[in-house]
């Protein structure tokens, strides 16, 4: 069975780099409730599921949810742990990620962490995620 490492390895480097572009700059939009950059970071055509189950599709739709979602979530800053990644073609990547809460500073604190999964694709815009589902962590080793 492959280790952690060697699925990220299986990740052509410039790639792995792109993807990881994609998580921080949906990490950043959502730290600083900017609707418009986080939805810069789906495909036009993408589709969000959210934790609670419901499904948005398109650019547009997403970061019009967010605008409406953002100022009811508490200001608490996250940071998206990359865990996994892999391969489903050239283009196509799969991306797990832990979303932990952290301090202004960086430093984790309590909270529900979320896992979601993206699937980030190389797009006539750059890579983007195309598809995604979020989850939340129940089982703080799982993450």
């Amino acid at each position: 069975m492959a280790t952690n490492s060697e699925l990220l390895d299986a990740v052509p480097a410039d790639v792995a780099a792109a993807v990881r572009d994609v998580v921080r700059g949906l990490q950043d939009a959502f730290n600083a409730k900017d609707a418009r950059a986080l939805g810069d970071c789906y495909a036009r055509n993408a589709t969000w599921t959210n934790a609670m189950g419901r499904r948005v599709t398109g650019r547009e739709e997403i970061a019009e949810t967010a605008r409406k979602v953002f100022p009811a979530l508490p200001d608490q800053p996250v940071r998206y742990d990359v865990v996994r990644m892999f391969t489903i073609r050239p283009d196509v990547i799969a991306v797990n990620v832990v979303q932990v809460p952290v301090s202004p500073a960086g430093d984790p604190v309590e909270g529900a962490k979320g896992a979601p999964l993206y699937v980030v694709s190389r797009e006539d815009d750059g890579w983007k995620i195309i598809a995604g589902m979020n989850g939340f962590v129940t089982d703080p080793a799982a993450a």
